[in-house]
């Protein structure tokens, strides 16, 4: 079973937007070109979350053209590409939760 990555991308869009707004920049909405302009840790994250994502869907890809009977899908294939799926989006969530729990310590900080 494959998690979809927009949680991710969600909750990334709303912590850009929530920095934008405690630094009294434009936010995420104002800005036509998305993360690829908030620079390169914004580019990193966005390129892993997009990296993640094309491993869930080469697993779901390979798992469907396995049940359908495809020659050239076996069985270890598809298990090891499900679990690197599986590996990289718990990776995501974990760097997800860690981000969060880094600026909720950020904004308790009182100046």
């Amino acid at each position: 079973m494959t998690v979809p990555v927009s949680p991710l991308t969600s909750a990334l869009a709303q912590m850009q937007s929530m920095a934008a707004q405690a630094a009294g920049g434009p936010t995420a909405a104002d800005e036509s070109s998305g993360a690829a302009t908030a620079g390169g840790f914004a580019a990193a994250l966005k390129a892993s979350l997009d990296k993640i994502s094309d491993d869930q869907q080469k697993a779901v890809g390979e798992s469907q053209a396995f049940e359908l009977g495809a020659n050239n899908v076996s069985l270890n294939d598809v298990m090891v590409d499900m679990q690197k799926a599986n590996i990289g989006f718990q990776f995501g969530l974990q760097v997800r939760n860690k981000l969060v729990s880094a600026y909720t310590d950020i904004m308790q900080i009182q100046v």
